[in-house]
């Protein structure tokens, strides 16, 4: 797997990712939801470098000129409900993309710190040959994730797989390396180096999806 973070880089997504994990300031859901969407503008913008590209010729008012416009096929696929404004960005820049949707969540049974990822709803295009990008704000333990790709399957053999996370465990980084393709591209904006007992990331900066759509009640 290529990994790419990030935040080893000084650009201003790192505000972006200050602004997520400040708790005060992550208490404004809109500004929450609004710096998930810049991550993914910014993630967009350096993952279309790597993307295949065409020459197409343009007519414009004055006169013509060839421009390099993008040559591949793009799913994007988030997991319900965190994934939504980190897709909304991605879907910003690449607007002619494909959508697919996926509820992936943690069931909890009797102990706290052991759950099931159970998926209950999927709606995704043909799959073969196409660009996928995968969304998930966090890539904690990384089960959530490999659980969308293994159901996603069945949808056909995508040429190219990029994974898309805000914050990501070293342990999720490392479960989910050996699990993808060897060619698959992770671009995140931050690694964390540990997760607690309940496997949620450490420094992280919470709950994604509450703190974008409020809390919810346990199952």
């Amino acid at each position: 797997m290529h990994i790419h973070n990030l935040s080893k880089e000084n650009s201003i997504l790192n505000t972006f990712m200050s602004e997520i994990r400040d708790q005060v300031i992550q208490k404004d859901s809109m500004r929450f939801r609004r710096n998930i969407e810049r991550i993914g503008e910014i993630v967009g913008y350096e993952l279309s470098k790597t993307l295949n590209y065409k020459n197409q010729i343009i007519h414009t008012p004055l006169d013509k000129c060839n421009v390099p416009v993008i040559d591949d096929s793009i799913v994007l696929c988030s997991i319900l409900r965190a994934g939504m404004p980190l897709h909304n960005g991605l879907l910003n820049y690449f607007d002619n993309a494909e959508n697919a949707f996926i509820s992936a969540y943690r069931q909890h049974k009797n102990n706290p710190e052991s759950f099931d990822i159970i998926i209950e709803y999927l709606a995704c295009p043909d799959l073969n040959n196409k660009t996928l990008i995968l969304a998930d704000p966090m890539l904690a333990t990384g089960q959530s994730i490999i659980a969308t790709f293994n159901a996603l399957k069945t949808f056909g053999t995508p040429k190219n797989i990029h994974v898309i996370s805000a914050i990501g465990s070293q342990v999720g980084v490392d479960f989910v390396n050996s699990k993808f393709p060897k060619t698959t591209h992770l671009w995140i904006g931050a690694i964390d180096k540990t997760l607690n007992k309940k496997g949620y990331i450490i420094p992280g900066l919470g709950d994604a999806g509450d703190l974008s759509y409020g809390e919810k009640l346990q199952k």
